[in-house]
């Protein structure tokens, strides 16, 4: 019994000690030895080698801190951006003509193959020309008959008015020949028109283009009779593709806003030219084809409440065909002269609207509703609710959540212009 109580008496000596030395590596020492076995059993056991003591004074787990996560950032760009106004409207044909037979004949042959592409000159059809030949023959022979008429008038004009001087013939007589002069002028100047005008007609018994374009189907087959009873019989259409109008028609609302950012001045015919307009199919990204305005109709047509805005640009690939239906974008003649640009990428949208992750002053990523304005190639401007100096995550999107801390690495619009939303240039996915 002595024995069993002097175990239950050590214990709480060893529990005292450790407490009054405050030494954590010594109490749990002998706690440890106190839960693994009892004293008695300890004293009985093969004796067991302590660890060497720790130094005086507390001990602590060194845990080294995990470091912020690196995000690249840019800061806006600032630049003027002109205000535009977006309208649909289609593609016109500059030129669009239907080739008709101007003279009377039948059809001869065909020179080229239905939707062929074709330049200003080549000969498209022929008519019947054995009859315009002739008439230019017989129109020549007339020319020459009043030519020697002509001269044989001046010949005895430049006689008679010798005898007179001689007393050898009457003024009657000079004055007739005089007449015969004046008459022959007369009708070899007939016959020269006369020849023109059958050199006319026989050009007309070919029909050329009369621009570079394409040529639809023909209409009517060799053989026919083509330009008679007085009516232009249509051979076929050719159409000019390059250049090509782009018509838009602006809304009244629109013109007002134009007027209002011209400060009610009217632009001149030269100024209108210099105005740029681009346009973009309905399966095209933006604008891609870019032309001037042409012509801008004189006032509102009172049918449709619309101003017709007439844009011409090249087309020489056609892609864009008569009829096609085209995105617009029209100058409104207002300039910002510092809006903020960031990359388009880099935006983000929820229930909330459209937004940026910016970087405040402690480096914590903070989430940032926006107003957007126009896409100008990959940047997109920004009308309201960022600051020139703000720091926006444009990469490792999935890295900065809001609330976060991150080590921001300020880079460049030209390394963040492409790539996926939510990686950086050059960078790993997640």
């Amino acid at each position: 019994m002595k024995f069993f109580a002097a175990t239950h008496r050590w214990p709480r000596i060893y529990l005292a000690i450790a407490a009054i030395t405050g030494s954590t590596a010594l109490g749990g020492l002998f706690t440890e030895i106190w839960r693994t076995e009892p004293l008695a059993v300890a004293t009985a056991a093969e004796p067991r080698v302590l660890p060497a003591p720790a130094a005086s004074g507390i001990v602590q787990a060194q845990v080294s801190p995990q470091p912020s996560p690196p995000v690249p950032v840019v800061r806006p760009r600032a630049q003027s951006v002109a205000d535009y106004v977006d309208v649909t409207g289609n593609a016109a044909a500059v030129n669009a003509v239907k080739l008709v037979a101007r003279v009377e004949g039948y059809l001869d042959k065909i020179h080229y193959e239905d939707g062929q592409l074709v330049k200003k000159g080549d000969l498209l059809f022929t008519i019947q020309q054995d009859q315009y030949k002739d008439q230019l023959q017989q129109s020549q022979a007339q020319v020459l008959t009043a030519q020697a008429a002509l001269i044989y008038a001046k010949t005895e004009v430049g006689r008679y008015t010798a005898l007179v001087k001689k007393d050898a013939a009457t003024q009657t007589e000079v004055d007739h020949w005089n007449f015969e002069k004046a008459s022959a002028e007369a009708s070899l100047l007939s016959a020269q028109a006369s020849v023109a005008l059958a050199k006319l007609n026989l050009g007309y018994t070919e029909v050329r283009a009369p621009f570079d374009g394409i040529v639809g189907k023909h209409l009517i087959d060799p053989g026919n009779l083509v330009g008679g009873g007085g009516q232009q019989s249509a051979l076929a259409e050719i159409t000019q593709l390059d250049p090509i109008y782009a018509i838009a028609n602006l809304s009244e609302q629109n013109v007002l806003k134009i007027r209002a950012n011209l400060g009610q001045h009217r632009l001149t015919l030269a100024d209108l030219h210099k105005v740029p307009v681009d346009v973009g199919l309905s399966d095209e990204t933006g604008f891609p084809h870019q032309g001037t305005i042409e012509y801008v109709a004189p006032g509102l047509d009172p049918a449709t409440g619309t101003l017709l805005v007439r844009g011409i640009l090249a087309n020489p690939d056609f892609t864009l065909l008569p009829g096609f239906f085209l995105n617009i974008r029209l100058p409104m003649a207002k300039v910002d002269r510092s809006a903020l640009l960031v990359p388009d990428r880099a935006l983000q949208e929820d229930q909330g609207g459209r937004y940026l992750l910016v970087l405040n002053k402690d480096d914590v990523v903070e989430q940032r509703y926006v107003q957007l304005g126009q896409l100008i190639g990959a940047l997109r401007v920004i009308t309201s609710g960022l600051k020139p100096d703000d720091r926006i995550v444009v990469g490792d999107l999935w890295r900065a959540n809001p609330g976060t801390k991150v080590t921001p690495q300020l880079t460049t619009f030209d390394t963040t212009s492409t790539g996926p939303p939510g990686t950086a240039a050059g960078g790993p996915k997640p």
